[in-house]
């Protein structure tokens, strides 16, 4: 039986439909069932069933950003400190192996420049330098590292989410961001095609591979305006065009600190361990074009 945390959230939704799809016999417990930040209460509700697997989606990003991390201290080391770490303890206790979506935003730049041009990735093995322990860093990319401390040792997969994105139109969708804020800042990032990163992370405890942390992130690594390009260029750009939409950059990341609370993780992450495992993932370039070719807009703005 596979356990599904988190599935009305934006990664745990597509987590469930990645199950059903395959006929996976899962539930998905909703709060109401299981408050997972109550240890004994997580633990009765898992004596009842026999879990092979624990996936845990739940998390606290603050809406319609980061920036509510700031204002919303206690949601935010809820949601992402001590729901994981109490999990942790129960699914040690119990000998059930369990899957942590974390976050990529706990690192800050890259780590040079290859000879061919390419940007050279954070690591799994490389220490934060974007958290509580290196700051300056947001109080949500300081909740995610320490979460991921309290981790250390337990029979779990920790993959590693880079700023999501889809065909489908949504808040919580990279792309969708793009076109909805006024001015963007422009910054070279790793990205997850949140398909992908869903099938990969799971295909993680299919193929039985060691416990730790993976990068789950396309190849590669894009800037914001070359992101903007790629959907100029788009049969989505046409309709843009047409509207009289302008995308707007901020002249530093000076200029952008000033309309928001908290810095931002802008980071490259390097994928080779999860290629190295047999898990295939598309290049960056080829996922966004792909994405972009079958966009559908919604209504949610």
């Amino acid at each position: 039986m596979i356990v599904l945390f988190g599935s009305s959230g934006y990664v745990g939704s597509f987590y469930k439909k990645m199950l059903q799809s395959k006929g996976l016999d899962f539930i998905a417990p909703t709060h109401k069932e299981v408050d997972l930040a109550d240890e004994k209460k997580l633990t009765e509700f898992l004596d009842k069933i026999e879990a092979d697997f624990i996936i845990n989606a739940v998390g606290y990003t603050g809406k319609p950003n980061v920036d509510a991390c700031e204002e919303n201290k206690v949601d935010c080391l809820l949601g992402n400190v001590i729901i994981p770490g109490i999990l942790a303890k129960v699914c040690t206790k119990k000998g059930i192996v369990f899957g942590q979506v974390s976050s990529g935003c706990v690192y800050q730049g890259d780590k040079g420049i290859r000879q061919d041009g390419e940007r050279i990735g954070f690591q799994e093995e490389d220490p934060p330098n974007f958290s509580f322990r290196a700051s300056p860093c947001s109080f949500y990319s300081g909740c995610k590292a320490l979460a991921e401390e309290l981790l250390v040792g337990a029979s779990c997969y920790i993959w590693r989410l880079r700023m999501p994105f889809h065909w489908q139109d949504h808040p919580k969708n990279y792309l969708s961001k793009l076109l909805f804020y006024p001015r963007l800042l422009d910054a070279r990032n790793s990205l997850s095609e949140i398909e992908e990163f869903v099938r990969a992370s799971f295909e993680c405890w299919e193929k039985r591979l060691p416990f730790g942390i993976y990068h789950i992130t396309n190849t590669g690594s894009i800037t914001t305006r070359e992101i903007i390009e790629k959907i100029l260029v788009s049969p989505l750009g046409k309709k843009l065009r047409d509207k009289g939409k302008k995308f707007l950059f901020f002249e530093n990341e000076k200029e952008f600190l000033k309309h928001v609370k908290a810095p931002r993780s802008n980071c490259v992450l390097d994928n080779s361990k999860l290629l190295s495992c047999g898990i295939k993932i598309r290049n960056i370039e080829e996922a966004l074009e792909e994405d972009l070719l079958k966009w559908q807009e919604s209504s949610y703005q």
